[in-house]
């Protein structure tokens, strides 16, 4: 078992910045990718970053360029970085992450980005 707990989100202007976490806690040594994912309201959800544990890295072309992914796993968490913000980009942004094939999320933080 995993829990995810976001943090980060707030409301910001167009061409602002926001730095998202993710902590982890429970079974972590077994954790391998994370990702990053967003749902806008009435949208489904989809795809912003993922990491490998490793730390591979992987991007939505929404954001290639603009958002960086990292990760830090003496401190269980994940990151997402979001530089020249979008009002687009205004979602409820979740974490997840699998564990022996099993996914896990968060509850999700909300990012608005007024223009």
């Amino acid at each position: 078992q995993v829990q995810l707990v976001e943090s980060g989100g707030g409301l910001v202007q167009a061409g602002g910045s926001l730095r998202l976490s993710c902590a982890a806690s429970g079974d972590i040594f077994n954790i391998g990718t994370m990702g990053w994912y967003r749902q806008a309201p009435g949208k489904q959800r989809e795809l912003v970053a993922t990491i490998t544990r490793s730390r591979v890295t992987n991007y939505a072309d929404s954001v290639k360029g603009r958002f960086t992914i990292s990760r830090d796993n003496a401190k269980n968490t994940v990151y997402l970085q979001m530089s020249s913000l979008k009002p687009e980009d205004t979602a409820v942004y979740y974490c997840n992450a699998n564990l022996l094939g099993k996914v896990y999320w968060g509850k999700g933080t909300l990012v608005t980005v007024s223009s």
